[in-house]
């Protein structure tokens, strides 16, 4: 079908999957088809989804590695169910066939369904055959033999011209979608700008693509995506990862302290370390340690020593640090911890996404140890929420987890840029020079918050440690009623932290049928769920929880303004059960899921509904 006959459907959003082995590229392919999106005016999520294996068996579904877009005019999720996927062998198909619309488009690399690989997949015939896809609408193309063709004209070897094939499929998908192919040369060319004969290859092939799909019979029409309607301003596609590293920067500008951050490389939280190496100009000083449990001790010598001091980790480093973390409230130091959550026990799930975390960021220390706890809602969110975490810690003196977790912290979706100075500043307490008054453990009356005292500063000369201290002096004590005494002023101030954060807010009536509590990083799921409920007129209302320990003032008089409850997170019930014991008079009810995967709308709709039904 010619290109003119071919007619254009305006979609407010879609979905789009790109699926292969490990190797084919999908990350890559993702990330270029989103970027441009974004150029082009529409708003973007994505959800980065490999394997823990950094080379898996090649053509098994335990190999596949895939990459989701949603992109379109207002967009808060990752979407559901994919318009289009596309999977480079019959492994990736058969894992990810579910999660595609019926009447949806699959494109499929038919080069690459042998045999052998479909055994190996799983299948017992070809599917591309047997009428198991006669639901959607089927593209097989010759992907990968197209891709050498092209690399071979160029004088490439075939394997190398094979890599290439991933650019074929991103140039259909952008013919599909109109997107601007030669914005996406220009970002090739810039990513393999010291190796230019692979990234002429590459744009070559990529134009292949685009021309194939132009030429097929087998589309049935083109798609025109909604762009977004946005604020005027500066954006970017940005990571959470990325966005918590710039929100420390923006801390350490505001406070006029200077960062340093003290990690060693995890997944899913690497990013972070990696991305604040690059700006140094800024001040910023990266220490990649040797373990986790140094990672932190080196922050908490920073923040001694007047840093604003910073340790990055997943769960199973957050474990590592649990003994220092107890130092750095002991000595009452302010120190950021940022747990990028992923799936547990143990090494667990390394690449998925989980909320498991919760318990040990509450309780997982020993003795009465308060930190202040917030959990950021997005991609974008961790910006802010990791400049929020650095001004409660040195504004109260106290260390300050921030969760994130592996779902927000590799997808990314638009960012607008803010101005610095927009945003609001950071004022530490920092003991002044030769002050009269100076004790290490003399509080502010209203906060219970130390002064900072910074080695070197004259006639500030004092000791601080794990062992317990006199109240004011500072002196070691093992004074039972002193003890009891350092133990409120500790978990008090923390409570006072209250007084310094937003009260809650409510998605939706004041009161009503039913309240969906959530927190975290499943923001965008239930706030659609809800929002799409409301639509249909149900008394459906949302309150999402960035602020943890301590909660909101007005948490219980929300919870006492609907009928029903139900808590909504990726984990077995970590926060319903906080509530229950800040909250015993309230019902809750739980939805709870822990596959390494994100709510689904569907899902969640489904179980509100049998909720409000119940009787």
């Amino acid at each position: 079908m010619a290109k003119d006959k071919l007619q254009f459907v305006e979609k407010e959003s879609v979905v789009i999957k790109f699926v292969g082995d490990s190797g084919d590229g999908m990350q890559l392919t993702g990330t270029l088809f989103s970027d441009t999106s974004a150029l082009n005016g529409n708003d973007i999520a994505t959800f980065p989804d490999y394997p823990a294996e950094i080379r898996a068996p090649h053509n098994t579904v335990a190999g596949v590695s895939g990459y989701q877009v949603h992109v379109g005019k207002k967009i808060r999720t990752i979407g559901d169910k994919c318009d289009v996927l596309v999977a480079m062998n019959p492994a990736s198909l058969l894992a990810n066939l579910k999660w595609a619309k019926m009447g949806g488009t699959i494109i499929v690399d038919a080069d690459t369904f042998e045999e052998k690989a479909i055994e190996k997949a799983g299948y017992k015939e070809n599917p591309l055959l047997d009428g198991s896809l006669s639901s959607y609408n089927l593209i097989a193309a010759p992907i990968t033999s197209s891709a050498k063709r092209v690399g071979q004209e160029l004088g490439m070897d075939n394997k190398s011209a094979e890599r290439t094939k991933n650019m074929f499929a991103l140039g259909m998908v952008s013919f599909i979608f109109d997107r601007n192919i030669e914005t996406i040369a220009k970002s090739l060319e810039v990513k393999f700008k010291k190796k230019p004969e692979v990234a002429k290859a590459n744009i070559e092939v990529l134009k292949a693509g685009y021309v194939y799909a132009e030429s097929i019979e087998a589309l049935e029409s083109r798609y025109h995506v909604q762009t977004a309607e946005l604020e005027k301003g500066r954006y970017r596609n940005i990571s959470g990862n990325i966005a918590t590293a710039w929100g420390l920067l923006a801390a350490s500008e505001k406070s006029g302290r200077p960062l340093f951050l003290g990690s060693y490389p995890i997944t899913p939280a690497t990013d972070i370390m990696v991305e604040l190496a690059k700006h140094k100009s800024l001040g910023a000083k990266v220490m990649q340690c040797e373990d986790e449990i140094a990672g932190i001790c080196s922050t908490i010598g920073a923040a001694f020593a007047g840093s604003m001091a910073v340790t990055s980790t997943s769960g199973p480093g957050f474990s590592l640090k649990s003994e220092a973390l107890g130092l750095a409230v002991m000595t009452e130091l302010p120190i950021v911890v940022v747990d990028v959550q992923r799936g547990g026990p143990s090494t667990g799930l390394p690449t998925k996404s989980e909320q498991g975390d919760l318990n040990q960021a509450l309780y997982g220390r020993n003795g009465e140890c308060s930190c202040i706890v917030i959990a950021a809602t997005s991609p974008s969110d961790c910006f802010y929420s990791a400049f929020t975490a650095a001004k409660l810690a040195m504004e109260h003196m106290t260390p300050t987890i921030l969760l994130t977790d592996g779902y927000i912290g590799q997808g990314s979706e638009l960012f607008r840029i803010p101005k610095m100075a927009d945003m609001p500043q950071i004022v530490p307490p920092i003991a002044e020079a030769n002050d009269p008054d100076y004790a290490p453990y003399r509080r502010d009356p209203e906060t219970l918050v130390r002064k900072w005292a910074l080695p070197g500063t004259e006639g500030l000369r004092h000791r601080i440690g794990g062992l317990e201290k006199t109240d004011v002096k500072g002196a070691v004590s093992t004074d039972p009623l002193n003890h009891e005494k350092m133990v409120q002023y500790r978990r008090d101030k923390v409570l006072r932290v209250a007084n310094d954060i937003p009260e809650q807010e409510v998605f939706g009536e004041k009161e009503g049928d039913l309240l969906v509590v959530s927190w975290g990083g499943t923001y965008g799921q239930t706030m659609v769920a809800v929002k799409e409920m409301q639509q249909q007129g149900q008394k459906v209302s949302l309150a999402h929880f960035k602020y943890i320990s301590p909660l909101p003032k007005n948490t219980a008089e929300i919870l006492a303004s609907y009928k029903k409850i139900v808590v909504c997170e990726l984990n077995a019930g970590q926060f319903v059960n906080y509530l229950r014991a800040q909250f015993p008079q309230f019902k809750y009810e739980q939805y709870n899921k822990f596959q390494g995967l994100p709510f689904t709308t569907a899902e969640l709709t489904e179980k509100f509904n049998q909720i409000i039904k119940e009787k």
